[in-house]
């Protein structure tokens, strides 16, 4: 399942979320697996990626770990329909 050749929306802001709070992939797996999710070092990997598809429960958690909204890991697909 794809959306214009993406499997997941939320890929880059993932990777600049973590880095910018000084999370590894290993230390965000933990906490996502702390969350209650069934995730490991090499999912987030494949998520940041491209090459892995995101639930919608991955996503709140996502957030939640990285004290974010869901906003702003779908930024970059918010700017680009507002482009086009």
């Amino acid at each position: 399942m794809q959306f214009k050749g993406k499997k997941n929306l939320i890929h880059m802001q993932l990777q600049l979320m973590r880095v910018r709070r000084d999370i590894s992939q290993s230390e965000l797996a933990a906490q996502m697996q702390i969350l209650g999710t069934n995730i490991d070092q090499q999912a987030i990997s494949n998520i940041e990626n491209n090459r892995r598809i995101v639930t919608d429960y991955e996503l709140a958690c996502f957030c939640k770990a990285l004290r974010c909204t869901e906003r702003d890991l779908l930024q970059e697909f918010f700017d680009k329909l507002r482009d086009e």
